[in-house]
């Protein structure tokens, strides 16, 4: 039976952001490359290109032979975790992904192992290569049977050509984006000349925005001990300095008077708190299940001190890469971020003009915030954000965003 390696990796620049995918299939008795595919996907998440390249190498690995075993090595540990069944899938846009990817060779036919991304720089070069095209990549390569059987000498040169090739191709690509971008940027001092000119802050009223006031829950018995709490723990209510909390709350958003729409997270603490400011406003509260809070795996109920003495190597890893997920297959930063970007999407559509309080949790206000921004990742911990706390951004018709508000306590203090 023959045995081939699968090497595949993706790619996504602003996850989500242009992306693309890279995939190589070698004979694991001679090492010898034996397909190469790449393609670029447009915009995705990094972790939907990394599925995307699995299954291009498992396509091209199986019309070699369906019969073969074959060993994926990727340097993703979310999809070698959850395709050997030890991570749950939760993400919908994973889930027919992997399951797809088990059906194209039977069940234990497929091994896979996490590799450091070093030894995975070939599918790494392809997927940066599909990235670079932005559309106009898409290849299957196949060696011959001549180059297959060449002197290793011959095929080593013939390599050696193909990489400057493609370095001479990528440095074309580099000019002619760095002129692109010269280009763009005189264009835009023009626009900004004439704005100047212009009177007024801006050359043209876009309109109301869609305003989103962001209120975190109040206090419950686990937020005084800093212990993880999110969508995946026991569900606390607030507790009694919770409950008076929302009230403040709500007693201060009704001096403002601007709440047009409630919508809070399906937790039980954020539903305590959006019901004290509907029933002193008189307005309904909608439940919108992507203001959910991170689910933290195993973390859940743990302080970062217990945290860090258990699991010492993944919360360094979760502390360094936005991808890393808590322990047991909880939700990693880069997933709240496309959960909270689609979110966000759907109720500016919704709500354009109005002004609505969205009830939720830590995670996901510094997430709208830093979106909103266009923070790094790490600027998550770098923001402080209070029990009951208030915090707003404003959403405009042209797509920019500005934050107005961040971790207001006033209402809290007697």
């Amino acid at each position: 039976m023959r045995e081939f390696i699968v090497e595949a990796d993706g790619g996504s620049r602003g996850n989500p952001g242009p992306a693309g995918y890279g995939s190589v299939v070698l004979d694991a008795a001679t090492g010898e490359t034996l397909v190469e595919t790449y393609e670029y996907l447009g915009v995705t998440t990094n972790n939907v290109a990394e599925y995307r390249g699995l299954l291009a190498g498992l396509r091209a690995a199986h019309d070699l032979d369906p019969t073969a075993r074959v060993h994926v090595r990727m340097d993703s540990k979310l999809v070698v975790e959850q395709m050997s069944g030890r991570w749950k899938i939760k993400h919908p846009d994973l889930k027919p992904l992997a399951s797809e990817a088990g059906r194209i060779f039977p069940p234990g036919q497929v091994t896979y192992e996490w590799i450091p991304r070093e030894q995975n720089k070939r599918a790494d070069r392809l997927a940066n290569e599909a990235m670079d095209s932005e559309g106009s990549a898409s290849s299957v390569r196949q060696p011959s049977s001549g180059e297959t059987g060449a002197p290793a000498e011959v095929r080593a040169a013939k390599a050696d050509a193909d990489v400057r090739a493609a370095k001479a191709d990528a440095d074309a690509r580099a000019a002619r984006a760095d002129a692109d971008v010269r280009a763009s940027k005189a264009d835009a001092d023009v626009r900004a000349a004439k704005a100047v000119a212009s009177p007024g802050w801006a050359p043209a009223d876009m309109g109301a925005p869609a305003t989103f006031v962001l209120l975190r829950h109040g206090e419950t018995p686990l937020t005084p001990q800093k212990r993880f709490s999110g969508s995946g723990g026991t569900d606390p209510s607030l507790s009694e300095i919770g409950r008076e909390q929302a009230e403040r709350a709500a007693e201060a958003l009704a001096k403002r008077g601007t709440i047009q729409h409630i919508l809070a997270s399906p937790l039980t603490r954020t539903r305590q708190t959006a019901a004290a400011v509907a029933e002193r406003l008189g307005i309904e509260v909608t439940i919108e299940e992507g203001l959910i809070e991170t689910d933290f795996g195993a973390w859940e109920g743990l302080t970062f001190g217990e945290v860090r003495e258990r699991y010492p190597d993944d919360l360094t890893k979760w502390l360094a890469d936005p991808e890393a997920e808590p322990t047991g297959g909880g939700e990693s930063f880069a997933a709240t971020a496309t959960r909270i970007a689609a979110t966000r999407d759907k109720l500016v559509a919704a709500y354009a003009g109005r002004t609505v309080l969205l009830v939720t949790h830590v995670t996901p206000i510094k997430t709208f915030v830093r979106l909103a921004l266009g923070a790094p990742p790490e600027s998550l911990f770098r923001m402080e954000l209070s029990a009951a706390s208030l915090s707003a951004v404003a959403y405009y018709a042209d797509g920019n965003a500005s934050v107005r508000l961040l971790n207001d306590t006033s209402h809290l203090r007697p």
